[in-house]
């Protein structure tokens, strides 16, 4: 799944994070490594790309 992810858009994961507040997280920084922000509380992580794309479910905004 190569796909390119620009700043700003909104993903969906296979899993929510814990807070529960929103499944959905904004993409803040690309490169060999995927840096994602909750959109329910602000947490932020950040995870190698191939990693990023086993757990993405969706792309809901570009």
């Amino acid at each position: 799944m190569n796909h390119v992810y620009d700043l700003e858009t909104i993903v969906q994961m296979k899993k929510e994070h814990p807070c529960k507040k929103s499944p959905y997280f904004k993409v803040i920084r690309v490169g060999a490594d995927i840096k994602i922000e909750c959109q329910g509380c602000g947490a932020i992580i950040m995870m190698p790309r191939s990693e990023f794309e086993r757990k993405l479910k969706k792309v809901i905004d570009e």
